[in-house]
C-alpha cells in the first residue's frame, strides 16, 4: 500500500472513530479550598524574616555563599523582596485588619539553606504579643545554589574589511537555584498551619569575545533572582485563598435523536435546551438510553450548581441501570460537595 491511500485510510477510521464515539468532552470551573486554612478570628498577620544566619552561623554561612558563587546580599536581598510580596499580596485580602513585619534576635537560625526547626510555642506567644499579632507568617529560610557553565567557541566573525575571520567567544550561563522555605504558626489554636519548601530555577547566560565581556553580560541576573523571588512571595500569599480550576466531563451525545440534537445544542452553549430533550429520554424503554439520559441530567445540574441534585442523578444511573462512568462520577461529586463544605466554612469565616 502506498503512502497516500494508507494515510487516507488512517483519516477515515479516524473520522468514523470521532463521528461514533458516544460521549463529548466539556470543561467548567470549580473552586477548591485554599491550600492554607486561616481561621475568621485571625485578623493580624505578622511576618518574620527568619532566614538570615545568627550571629554562631555567620562564618559557615558566608563560606557557603562563597562556595555558591552569590551576589553580594543576594540571599538577604532575595528574602526581602520575598517578605513584601506577601505583605502586598495579603494586604489586597480585606478580612486581615493589618500586616506587619516582625523583628526578633531572640530566634536562632542555621542558615546555609537548612529547615530550621520549628519556634517554640513560648516564644511565638511572646512575638505574637509583642507585635498585637494573631499569627506568623515565617521565612523560615532562603537560599540560592549557583552553578557556573562557561565554554568558549571558535567563530566567524566580519572585520572591518568586511572579511569573515576566525575568533574565540566565551559564553557563561549560571544556574541559580532559589530554595524558599516558608511556616505558618497559629497562635490562637497553637498549630503550625503550613510548612513548605518551593524552588525554582533563574539561567542567566552572557556571551563575549573575552571572559570579561562573558561575564558583564550576566549583570541582569540578581534582577532576575528578585523578579522571581517576589512572584513566589506572591504566590506562597495566594494559598492563603481558594483558587479556581478547570475540570473535564463526558456526556452523553448518542442513542436518540433527542441525544444528536442535544448535542449541536450544547455545543452552542445552550444546556438548559440539551436538558430538555435528554428529559425525554428518561423513561425510554432502552435502559441503556435511560442511563444515559440519568447520567447527562447529572451533568447539568453540575453545570448549574446543583451537586447535590447531580449526585442523586448519577447515583440513579449507576444503581438502576449500570452504566458504565457513572460510578465514577458519583465519586468525583461527592468530593466536590465535600469541598463546598470547606468552602463554605471558609467563606463564613
Amino acid at each position: 500500500m502506498t503512502s497516500l491511500p494508507r494515510l487516507i485510510l488512517c483519516l477515515s477510521l479516524a473520522i468514523l472513530a470521532c463521528s461514533c464515539a458516544t460521549t463529548n468532552r466539556l470543561t467548567l470551573s470549580v473552586t477548591e479550598p485554599a491550600p492554607v486554612y486561616i481561621d475568621k478570628n485571625i485578623t493580624k498577620i505578622g511576618l518574620l524574616n527568619r532566614s538570615l544566619a545568627s550571629d554562631d552561623n555567620k562564618l559557615l554561612d558566608k563560606i557557603d555563599q562563597i562556595l555558591s558563587i552569590e551576589d553580594k546580599n543576594l540571599d538577604e536581598d532575595g528574602a526581602t523582596y520575598t517578605i513584601q510580596a506577601i505583605k502586598d499580596q495579603l494586604a489586597k485580602d480585606t478580612r486581615f485588619v493589618s500586616i506587619s513585619t516582625i523583628e526578633s534576635d531572640k530566634i536562632e537560625n542555621p542558615g546555609l539553606g537548612i529547615f530550621p526547626s520549628a519556634i517554640p510555642w513560648t516564644l511565638i506567644d511572646d512575638l505574637c504579643t509583642e507585635n498585637n499579632v494573631d499569627a506568623i507568617i515565617a521565612l523560615s529560610f532562603y537560599d540560592t545554589d549557583a552553578t557556573v557553565n562557561y565554554t568558549t567557541n571558535t567563530v566567524q566573525k566580519v572585520n572591518a574589511l568586511g572579511i569573515k575571520v576566525p575568533i574565540i567567544e566565551h559564553q557563561a550561563t549560571i544556574n541559580t537555584l532559589i530554595k524558599i522555605g516558608f511556616r505558618v504558626y497559629d497562635n490562637t489554636s497553637r498549630q503550625i498551619l503550613d510548612e513548605i519548601i518551593v524552588n525554582q530555577t533563574s539561567t542567566s547566560s552572557g556571551r563575549g569575545i573575552s571572559p570579561t565581556k562573558a561575564i558583564e553580560a550576566l549583570k541582569g541576573r540578581k534582577e532576575a533572582v528578585l523578579q522571581i523571588s517576589t512572584l513566589l512571595g506572591q504566590d506562597y500569599a495566594l494559598r492563603t485563598r481558594p483558587y479556581s480550576i478547570r475540570v473535564a466531563r463526558d456526556y452523553y451525545v448518542k442513542g436518540t435523536d433527542n441525544f444528536e440534537i442535544g448535542k449541536r445544542r450544547a455545543q452552542t452553549g445552550n444546556w438548559n435546551g440539551a436538558a430538555e430533550l435528554w428529559e425525554k429520554e428518561l423513561n425510554n424503554p432502552k435502559l441503556k438510553i435511560a442511563g444515559r439520559a440519568c447520567y447527562n441530567m447529572a451533568i447539568i445540574n453540575e453545570i448549574n450548581g446543583d451537586l447535590e441534585q447531580a449526585l442523586k442523578w448519577a447515583s440513579k444511573a449507576y444503581t438502576d441501570y449500570n452504566d458504565n462512568i457513572a460510578l465514577r462520577y458519583v465519586n468525583i461529586l461527592k468530593q466536590r460537595i465535600r469541598t463546598n463544605a470547606m468552602l463554605n466554612q471558609q467563606h463564613q469565616d
